[in-house]
């Protein structure tokens, strides 16, 4: 068994044991093995933290960088990793499937595919979008796949708009069903209850704790961007402290020398 084949087969179980995954999404290889250290049992590559590395916004990262991205961050760790590779960069299910190709010859685990197509600002109908969901589980070979639906996330839609979606790719193929924006307990129980497959929220302000989630059978929590904001914000911060009254208290919240080592040595 190759590497890979042990992070994906891995990745899979963790969707289907007794705990729910707890899977925060690092921008960069020190964010990673910080993670890591600290008991992560995987991660997730996040598009927005990522594309804010390059000084970038959003949906602004090439397909070639995303793939060079994912190779350094799943060499860097020893936990699986599970790729935001957005709407895999293309317009066609063939396009998608030569994402999904690049991707099943890295270290990878997993990865998503989105059903907003960011070139028209719009959701994909659902007929489109499943096609490229099959695509996606086609060529991705034993890549863990984890389909998204957005509608909720950009306003657009309604929770039946959201299932029904949810619904078509998980017969498409999908291993993973995930809908961002879905963030009441009322609402993440009827998606839970609507699909067969394992169901990803993610942990905006607002959504319910993990345990509440657990009880739920939600299989698997990440937070997409938010770590990335985090540390941004505690920059942010630190130039406020500095360049107004010039103090440094803010290397008190700095990170302590023991986990450091611990993480990066």
């Amino acid at each position: 068994m190759t590497r890979a084949s042990e992070l994906r087969q891995r990745f899979l179980d963790l969707h289907h044991g007794p705990e729910i995954l707890v899977m925060p999404n690092p921008f960069d290889i020190g964010s990673a093995k910080l993670l890591a250290a600290a008991g992560a049992r995987a991660l997730a590559t996040t598009s927005a933290g990522h594309a804010a590395t390059l000084g970038r916004l959003d949906q602004h990262v090439a397909r070639d960088e995303v793939i060079a991205h994912a190779t350094a961050m799943a060499l860097a760790v020893d936990v699986p990793l599970n790729v935001d590779s957005e709407d895999c960069f293309a317009d066609t299910p063939a396009g998608v499937a030569e994402t999904a190709t690049l991707l099943a010859a890295t270290d990878a685990a997993g990865f998503s595919i989105e059903d907003y197509d960011p070139r028209t600002e719009s959701i994909r109908t659902v007929r489109d979008a499943a096609e490229r969901v099959r695509a996606a589980k086609d060529a991705g070979g034993d890549l863990v796949l984890t389909a998204r639906a957005e509608n909720l996330l950009y306003g657009l839609g309604d929770l039946d708009d959201t299932i029904e979606r949810l619904v078509a790719y998980q017969e498409a193929g999908a291993d993973v069903l995930y809908a961002p924006g879905v963030t009441s307990l009322d609402d993440i129980a009827r998606v839970v209850t609507a699909v067969d497959a394992p169901v990803n929220v993610l942990a905006l302000p607002g959504t319910p704790p993990i345990p509440a989630l657990a009880m739920l059978d939600v299989a698997r929590v990440s937070v997409g961007s938010l770590v990335a904001w985090a540390a941004y914000g505690a920059v942010v911060a630190m130039a406020d402290e500095f360049f107004g009254p010039g103090t440094s208290e803010y290397t008190a919240r700095c990170l302590p020398s023991s986990i450091r080592d611990a993480a990066f040595g």
